[in-house]
């Protein structure tokens, strides 16, 4: 656990090189330690005399990125910890043209990231020799009334994000879609958030017959779990978050190969995305209103399994050719985002989707791939996501590739080819958006779960767009100084 304290004296002291009072004592480092004073560089200095101290390498002239002030902080974390220390203190710098809130901000994420562990199914855990580490931070400047809240509600939005994380990094056998559905009900109405489960009968019922398609070949029945999150009863405006929620993909009869299936528990990715951004709403009592959306099931091979070359029917009413059975989350998704913009006439909607492994090879585990109907809501989220240090690329939404779906026997085909993979399968989704609703596809093949740890973010899941889908849709309040 990561506590601050603002403008509150005590434990070792973090120094900075950029601080001119230190100069004699950066230099001795310098002259007869490894320390170079390199940015965002952290070292540890003992002295059992005098008292140990924390250096770090600051020129706060230079452009320092939020994401680099992230990163700091977790590095600070991890070497404190490393050498038992549970209490710092910290008086900030100035850093050029950087809000003070968000400064410190940065540095507590990273300082919380790196506090992540997933060791559930560990018998002998790695115990943190510090549970509790206290960090009294003096800001350039800036209220300890707005220091605290903006503190208060980062910790509550990592909630969020480690809730995420947690759902993804659970394996099949202990995630699939009806316990899915119990964690969605265990961790939000708690909160006041409304959840409602559909089984396979009610499913069937509504209509959903292309995400009953994917979800026939598994023993486990498919649940459609709706979330709903009215933070703002004085408006009607609601937007649909839908996560791509299969449990356990193995391809179907388009199988994968075995290595290829190992980590594939982390195909609802985008699910555990939509109960974390709704867990962190809830928390931070955003003023706002939010519909999530899950079609949960597994997609595994049997005699009842969907095949290479079935045409389906879809909520739409739209008829699917299935070429690929290893396309199946743009199967389920066409029916669950369906729902949100038809049946829920959601004002604007997101879909997030573990999708296509031709994003992954375009655009690494750096990037989320994006695919939009409307560039203005587009910009709102890309602000929103580069506010909070998530990457997204905007990939170009042109009829020529959706030609590529196209079908000779259905009104359309799951899967387009080789080519420009991501596009079309972001646009087959998009032909099942109602009504012209603003939306916007985010494909985290790359970003939900890394293959090594990068840089504050850990190996395996990450809880991807939590934050950015935090800062999107929740208000914000305007402080009086930018300076803050």
């Amino acid at each position: 656990m990561v506590n601050l304290n603002f403008y509150q004296n005590g434990g070792l002291p973090v120094i900075f090189s950029s601080d001119q009072s230190k100069s004699e004592l950066i230099d001795w480092a310098k002259n007869n330690t490894t320390f170079k004073a390199e940015q965002t560089e952290v070292y540890y200095l003992p002295n059992p005399e005098s008292g140990s101290l924390i250096l770090v390498g600051l020129n706060s002239e230079q452009n320092l990125t939020f994401d680099e002030l992230r990163h700091l902080g977790f590095k600070i974390y991890k070497i404190a910890t490393a050498n038992k220390i549970d209490e710092i203190e910290i008086i900030m710098p100035p850093i050029a043209e950087k809000c003070n809130i968000k400064v410190m901000k940065s540095i507590a994420e990273g300082m919380i990231q790196a506090t992540y562990k997933f060791d559930r199914y560990l018998s002998k855990k790695d115990e943190n020799p510090v549970k509790k580490f206290t960090v009294n931070y003096t800001p350039n400047h800036g209220s300890a009334e707005k220091m605290q809240a903006a503190f208060n509600k980062l910790k509550d939005v990592m909630d969020g994000v480690f809730l995420a994380r947690d759902l993804v990094n659970q394996t099949s056998n202990y995630i699939y879609p009806e316990t899915l559905a119990q964690a969605a009900i265990d961790s939000l109405q708690p909160l006041g958030i409304e959840v409602t489960v559909y089984n396979y009968k009610q499913i069937k019922e509504i209509g959903m017959e292309a995400f009953l398609a994917v979800a026939q070949g598994s023993s486990k029945e498919p649940r459609l779990i709706i979330m709903k999150y009215q933070g703002n009863p004085d408006s009607d405006q609601f937007t649909g978050l839908v996560g791509k929620g299969i449990t356990y993909d193995s391809g179907g009869y388009s199988i994968k190969p075995s290595d290829g299936m190992e980590d594939m528990h982390c195909d609802m990715s985008g699910a555990a995305t939509v109960i974390g951004t709704l867990y962190a709403l809830a928390k931070t009592e955003a003023k706002t209103n939010v519909y999530g959306i899950i079609a949960a099931c597994e997609n595994l091979i049997s005699g009842t399994s969907f095949k290479v070359g079935d045409i389906i029917n879809s909520l739409s009413g739209k008829t699917i050719e299935i070429g690929n059975t290893d396309a199946e989350g743009r199967v389920t998704l066409a029916d669950a985002v369906y729902y949100a913009t038809d049946n829920l006439k959601v004002n604007h909607v997101i879909d997030l989707a573990t999708l296509t492994g031709a994003c992954l090879v375009a655009l690494g585990e750096e990037y989320t791939g994006v695919i939009t109907n409307n560039n203005d809501y587009y910009q709102e989220f890309e602000a929103a996501a580069l506010a909070v240090g998530e990457k997204v690329w905007l990939l170009p939404n042109d009829k020529k590739f959706a030609e590529l779906n196209k079908s000779k026997v259905a009104d359309i085909k799951n899967v387009g080819g080789r080519l420009a993979g991501t596009i079309t399968a972001g646009q087959f989704i998009g032909e099942f958006v109602a009504n012209n609703t603003p939306w916007i596809h985010l494909d985290i093949a790359g970003t939900a779960y890394l293959s090594k740890e990068n840089n504050y973010l850990p190996e395996r899941a990450t809880g991807v767009h939590v934050k950015a889908l935090v800062e999107l849709l929740a208000p914000k309040k305007r402080h009086k100084h930018s300076n803050d």
